[in-house]
């Protein structure tokens, strides 16, 4: 998309990271260069760390992955929410601030989002992020969408299951995706099923809904 654009208009595209609590706090800029794949660093005046899931909120050292946290003391953070203290309590650790995604900091301080939390998933122990998994498939060529998520197979055993959309006039098999995927990813990282949609289900602001297609 960044070749695409910079092509037709001549043009750099800048990217930013932001939530509602705390609006774009991550940018790319004239002074930040772009990276594929990055939003880009912390703005400046802004203190951004990479936080244990679980334990102790002590920042993480580059390349860990963790859950994404600003400072409190940061002047455009929310106050609150207002009657809601369980959801406060729960996104407030420490002097941070956490709102449930996950990336990592490289050496250079340009941030790397590795996903949600709640949506990670659980494959023989081990935790696996959709978008590890997504960013492999889409790569092929004959995938035009693709959405990955667990699905239930037993009530006590779930899959990693992929959810593909084809490009128009294409008809990827099954065992070719897997095999793709088997090159290119950990054997427990791997899809065992495969589901090939028309459209994939998505909220009015364009998220697709994993959830929804966990539930059939």
């Amino acid at each position: 998309l960044l070749a695409e654009w910079r092509e037709a208009t001549g043009t750099p595209l800048y990217e930013a990271l932001g939530m509602s609590e705390i609006s774009t706090y991550i940018s790319t800029s004239p002074r930040v260069p772009i990276k594929p794949g990055s939003p880009g660093k912390p703005q400046p005046g802004r203190r951004v760390a990479i936080l244990p899931v679980e334990g102790t909120p002590d920042p993480l050292p580059p390349g860990e992955v963790g859950l994404l946290a600003i400072h409190r003391s940061d002047p455009a953070l929310m106050l609150g929410y207002w009657n809601r203290p369980e959801e406060e309590a729960a996104v407030m650790r420490g002097d941070w601030f956490v709102g449930g995604d996950l990336a990592s900091l490289d050496e250079d301080g340009y941030v790397w989002f590795e996903g949600r939390n709640d949506d990670i998933m659980n494959a023989f122990g081990y935790r696996v992020s959709p978008n590890e998994v997504e960013s492999v498939l889409i790569a092929h060529p004959d995938v035009q969408e693709v959405a990955v998520t667990e699905l239930p197979v037993r009530d006590d055993v779930r899959v990693i299951a992929a959810f593909i959309v084809p490009k128009p006039g294409a008809q990827p098999a099954r065992d070719a995706l897997l095999a793709w995927c088997g090159e290119r990813l950990a054997a427990y990282k791997c899809p065992r099923e495969v589901v090939f949609l028309e459209t994939l289900p998505r909220t009015p602001n364009g998220k697709v809904q994993r959830k929804r297609l966990a539930a059939g």
